[in-house]
């Protein structure tokens, strides 16, 4: 049987053999300090870490990231990544302000403010949902499912993708165990090929929380889609933000904000 990456074997007592998905403790290193240890699948490592600096703001561009490297340990793997000069005192004066320890899902903040972070980089209203109809974004979920392979082979993985509206299908996918970094991936994948996430729609397997949609902002992505209901803080958010949300409601995908 051939495994996607991100997958194992397992041997069930009756004999029969069950591909399970891979998850490990991640560690996001910045110049030698980590910012946080998530629980995912150990597959495109590289994309994830780019992805998560531009959506918790360690860096603004994948250029502000310099070499990258994964280093294995027997109970984890290490990523890590050289932040250039300017980014690099821009993460110490952020760590410096941290009185506390980083946790997961809001990452590297300490206080109640910080959760509902200030999101100013909301988009030109031309960049909002244009050209997505929901026809569209009921396709690009439709196109979506077919393309998880990991999905496919364990039955236990999210996924995140990138309906490209010049090319009219979804160009590129991650899949990982956590929703949140199936999303950092796709997000650091599009940066490091030099795509705009603007350009298209986010289209994700799983309900949009207020995480998600912080990320998806702090990537600059103008549309996000996704086939559950979003909570009533994600969409309040996306709409003072300029991020156009298609999601579940009654009858079927709708649109949520302007």
């Amino acid at each position: 049987m051939t495994l996607p990456e991100g997958a194992t074997l397992f041997t069930l007592p009756d004999g029969r053999a069950q591909p399970l998905a891979e998850e490990t403790p991640v560690a996001l290193v910045f110049d030698g300090v980590t910012q946080a240890v998530m629980m995912a699948t150990p597959a495109d490592l590289e994309d994830f870490l780019v992805g998560f600096a531009l959506t918790e703001g360690v860096i603004s561009a994948a250029a502000e990231l310099g070499d990258i490297e994964a280093v294995t340990h027997p109970k984890g793997i290490e990523v890590r990544g050289w932040l250039n000069q300017s980014a690099g005192a821009g993460f110490r004066d952020r760590r410096r302000a941290m009185a506390g320890p980083v946790g997961c899902g809001l990452c590297g903040i300490d206080s109640l403010e910080q959760a509902l972070r200030p999101l100013d980089r909301a988009l030109p209203a031309k960049t909002r949902g244009e050209g997505l109809s929901l026809a569209t974004a009921t396709r690009a979920l439709d196109a979506l499912r077919p393309m998880q392979r990991l999905k496919e082979a364990t039955r236990a993985t999210h996924a995140a993708g990138f309906w490209s509206l010049a090319e009219d299908r979804i160009v590129a996918i991650r899949e990982d165990v956590g929703r949140h970094n199936a999303l950092d991936k796709l997000i650091g994948a599009l940066a490091r090929a030099g795509v705009d996430p603007a350009s298209g729609a986010l289209a994700m397997t799983s309900r949009l929380s207020v995480d998600l949609v912080q990320k998806a902002v702090m990537a600059g992505a103008g549309t996000i889609v996704a086939p559950s209901s979003p909570t009533a803080l994600a969409v309040a958010e996306a709409s003072a933000a300029g991020l156009t949300v298609f999601a579940r409601a009654e009858g079927g995908l709708a649109r949520y904000t302007a």
